[in-house]
């Protein structure tokens, strides 16, 4: 049940979100607080590391957010 709402909360980031993906940082860090418990440090830090590794920023944090939520079926989702 965590996961489906964890899919349906990046369903809905990535269908409504535009701009890029610093543009979405926002709505990515609105729609986990009700999964994960993380500070704004800490998802701060998540945007940072995921500035400096290959691929999308908003993918990189999401796959982040998604395993600390649900292990490795969490960062799949």
């Amino acid at each position: 049940m965590l996961l489906a709402k964890l899919f349906l909360a990046f369903f809905k980031i990535g269908l409504f979100g535009f701009g890029g993906g610093l543009a979405i940082i926002q709505l990515i860090y609105d729609s986990i607080k009700e999964f994960a418990n993380i500070s704004q440090e800490e998802f701060a830090n998540i945007v940072a590391i995921a500035q400096v590794t290959p691929g999308p920023v908003a993918v990189n944090s999401a796959t982040y957010v998604g395993y600390e939520v649900g292990g490795y079926l969490g960062s799949a989702i």
